[in-house]
């Protein structure tokens, strides 16, 4: 076996930083809750009028003291791949659908008063869902576990 570094390996193929990624989605999430949960009290400003704007706007939208520039700020999560704090960025790197990036990030859910703890609560709740493949794995063990105490 031939060792590369990462710098090799990309100049011989797309390397994708999801491939890269050390930690799984739940536990990114897990640790951007906890980076909130730090300064609860802490305000924060929301991305504004997100449902309105076209996709490809929406993913470049950005402001400074957001829940993605808290996020952006930790070294562990730029190192994971975190290329930004654009929405964009958030919404790749968290794995979020667009549903659940705005639920967290839009002004509209908020009243005007967003704080680090409320954001670190819809996060946590986001990530503590069970996947479909969770479910149907599950699903899945508990038929095979009957299926096999019907055959003895």
């Amino acid at each position: 076996m031939e060792y590369r570094t990462f710098d090799d390996l990309r100049r011989l193929a797309t390397v994708s930083p999801a491939a890269a990624r050390g930690l799984s989605r739940r536990a990114r999430l897990g640790r951007w809750a906890r980076l909130l949960q730090e300064d609860a009290e802490r305000r924060l400003e929301p991305l504004r009028r997100l449902e309105f704007m076209p996709k490809d706007q929406a993913e470049a939208l950005r402001c400074d003291n957001s829940p993605i520039s808290i996020a952006f700020a930790d070294p562990v999560l730029r190192a994971e791949g975190l290329a930004g704090d654009r929405f964009g960025d958030a919404l790749a790197f968290f794995e979020l659908s667009p549903r659940q990036a705005h639920y967290l990030l839009c002004d509209c859910y908020y009243q005007g008063r967003m704080t680090a703890g409320s954001v670190a609560r819809r996060i946590r709740s986001i990530a503590n869902r069970l996947t479909w493949s969770e479910l149907w794995g599950g699903a899945r063990a508990w038929l095979l576990t009957g299926i096999g105490a019907l055959s003895h």
